[in-house]
C-alpha cells in the first residue's frame, strides 16, 4: 500500500487515516487514490470509522455499498469487529483496483458481502456465486489466535480472509474464458471434482505428504478451488509486501529501486522474487522481537508457476491499457 500526501500541510497520511496530523478531517477517494478535505463522507464514517468518500450526502462509499448484510450491532464487540473487517475489505479492494478490478471501469459483477457476527451460531466464511461471507468475529485478535492454533494456520488475518474469499469471485468471473479454464485445469486440477467430499477428506486425513512441493499451504491441497484462492491471496500478499516496502522508502539488494511499481510490473518472476526476498528480511526483523514470521511460506517451482498464471490473468486490464498506450 502506498503512503499519501497531506492535502493541508506537512506530514504523511496512511490508508486508514480519518484526520491529518493537523487534525483536519479527510476522506479517501479510491478513484483518485488520494485524500481530500472537501469530500462527502461515507454514511458509515461515524459508525465504523469508514474513511472513504461517498457520491452524495447520506450515501455509502463504494466499499460499504458492497455490504448487503451487516452484523447485529447489539452483539458484543460487533461494531468494533465490523469496523476492522470493513477496513481490511477497503485495503484489499483498493489493491485490486490497481489492476482495474471493481473500479469505475469494471463492468463485471461486483462482490456482495455478508458481514456476520458469530454469536452462538458458527459462521462459515466462503464465497458462492458472487456473495462473500465474512465472520467479523475473527477481527478480534484473541479469537483469531485461538483459531490459528486449533486449525494450525500460522498466518490467519482479516486481510488474508478477504483476499482468499475475493479470489473465489475472481475465479468465478474468469472461468467463462475458455483459455483460462484450460490452463487452470492443467496447473491446478479439475475443479469439477466433488468439493464437499474433497474438504471432508482434507479435514479427516490432512494434506498429502508431498504438499509442500505442489502447494503453498496445506489447505490449498484440499481442492483446485482452494488452491486457486490460496495462490491468488498469496500473490496479492507478495505484491503488497513489495509495494509497501517501496512506499516506506526502504531498499534491499535484488529488489528494484524506489521508482519501481510492483503493480505495473509485467514480469511475474520479478515481482514474486522481490516480494519473497523482502519477506525473508522482514521475517528476520520480526524474530528479533520474538514475533512470528511475516510470511512463513516456501515458494516451490510449482507454486511459482501457479503464481505467475494468476498474475497474468489478474493483470489483463493493466496489460491492455499499456498495449493501447493509455
Amino acid at each position: 500500500m502506498r503512503l499519501f500526501s497531506n492535502p493541508v500541510g506537512e506530514g504523511t497520511l496512511f490508508f486508514e487515516n480519518l484526520k491529518t496530523p493537523q487534525g483536519v478531517d479527510v476522506a479517501y477517494d479510491p478513484n483518485a487514490r488520494n485524500f481530500f478535505t472537501d469530500a462527502t463522507f461515507c454514511a458509515n464514517r461515524k459508525i465504523i470509522s469508514c474513511n472513504w468518500i461517498a457520491p452524495q450526502p447520506g450515501a455509502l462509499c463504494q466499499s460499504c455499498a458492497m455490504t448487503a448484510i451487516s452484523p447485529d450491532l447489539s452483539m458484543p464487540n460487533a461494531v468494533e469487529n465490523w469496523a476492522k473487517a470493513e477496513e481490511a475489505k477497503r485495503w484489499v479492494l483498493d489493491n485490486l483496483r490497481r489492476w482495474q478490478w471493481f473500479g469505475a471501469d469494471d463492468t463485471g459483477s461486483l462482490p456482495v458481502f455478508h458481514m456476520l457476527a458469530e454469536g452462538n451460531k458458527p459462521i462459515v466464511m466462503g464465497h458462492a456465486e458472487g456473495v462473500v461471507t465474512i465472520n467479523v468475529e475473527e477481527s478480534d485478535m484473541a479469537v483469531r489466535a485461538d483459531r490459528q492454533d486449533s486449525l494450525d494456520e500460522r498466518f490467519r488475518t482479516m486481510i488474508g480472509h478477504m483476499r482468499h474469499e475475493i479470489a473465489h469471485l475472481l475465479w468465478w468471473r474468469l472461468s467463462i474464458v475458455p483459455e483460462f479454464i484450460e490452463t487452470f485445469r492443467a496447473l491446478f486440477g479439475d475443479e469439477r471434482s466433488d468439493y464437499s467430499d474433497a474438504l471432508n477428506k482434507h479435514y479427516q486425513g490432512g494434506p498429502p505428504a508431498h504438499w509442500r512441493t505442489h502447494f503453498l499451504t496445506p489447505y490449498a491441497s484440499a481442492h483446485p478451488h482452494e488452491d486457486w484462492a490460496e495462490t491468488t491471496a498469496h500473490l496479492l500478499h507478495l505484491i503488497d509486501i513489495a509495494d509497501s516496502f517501496q512506499a516506506a522508502g526502504f531498499s534491499k539488494p535484488n529488489v528494484p529501486g524506489p521508482n519501481w511499481d510492483p503493480y505495473d510490473e509485467s514480469d511475474p518472476a520479478k515481482v514474486i522474487s522481490a516480494g519473497a526476498t523482502i519477506a525473508l528480511g522482514l521475517n528476520h526483523v520480526n524474530r528479533s522481537m520474538g514475533l512470528q514470521d511475516v510470511y512463513p511460506f516456501v515458494l516451490s517451482d510449482t507454486s511459482r508457476k501457479k503464481l505467475a498464471f494468476v498474475h497474468g490473468w489478474l493483470r489483463q486490464a493493466q496489460d491492455q491499457e499499456q498495449a493501447d498506450g493509455t
